[in-house]
């Protein structure tokens, strides 16, 4: 199976905040964030797969900084880590202020995905072409984090 390298599926979602994204404070809600994060990593997923990928783990999702209505938001998503038949992507939201150009990174995820096949069986995804420092850099992270996981996953059933 051929290989693909993280921005041969990066997704890049944008979108304008109005205020039926946000709460009576100005601030999208989180909820609405977390789902377009869920979102892109699970496109980012399949197109890295080539099959279709449910989300199996929320592993984290950092709120560093609020996003206000009439900013506008970006979603990105690569895949960073991949296994046998999952994939981790991370997410990264910015928000950008369209009067001054300001742009804040207001939010960092790391959600986990499983291709599956027509049945709906887990499906060998391809390896992950690791080219430049920080790719490596992430692909290790995310190994340590899949240990974690997979840990937690052993605990959880006791």
């Amino acid at each position: 199976m051929k290989g693909k390298r993280p921005l041969e599926s990066q997704i890049i979602l944008t979108q304008l905040m109005g205020p039926t994204n946000a709460n009576t404070l100005g601030n999208v809600h989180g909820g609405l964030i977390m789902k377009l994060c869920d979102e892109a990593g699970g496109m980012a997923a399949t197109k890295h797969a080539r099959h279709p990928a449910v989300t199996v783990t929320v592993d984290s999702m950092n709120f560093h900084s609020p996003v206000h209505i009439g900013e506008i938001m970006t979603v990105k998503a690569e895949v960073t880590w991949v296994g046998r038949t999952s994939m981790e992507t991370r997410v990264v939201v910015t928000a950008e202020n369209v009067i001054s150009g300001e742009v804040t990174h207001t939010n960092t995820a790391y959600f986990v995905y499983v291709a599956l096949d027509e049945t709906g069986r887990p499906v060998a995804v391809p390896p992950l072409i690791l080219e430049t420092d920080i790719e490596k850099d992430r692909f290790a992270r995310a190994a340590e984090r899949q240990a974690i996981r997979l840990k937690r996953l052993q605990q959880d059933k006791l």
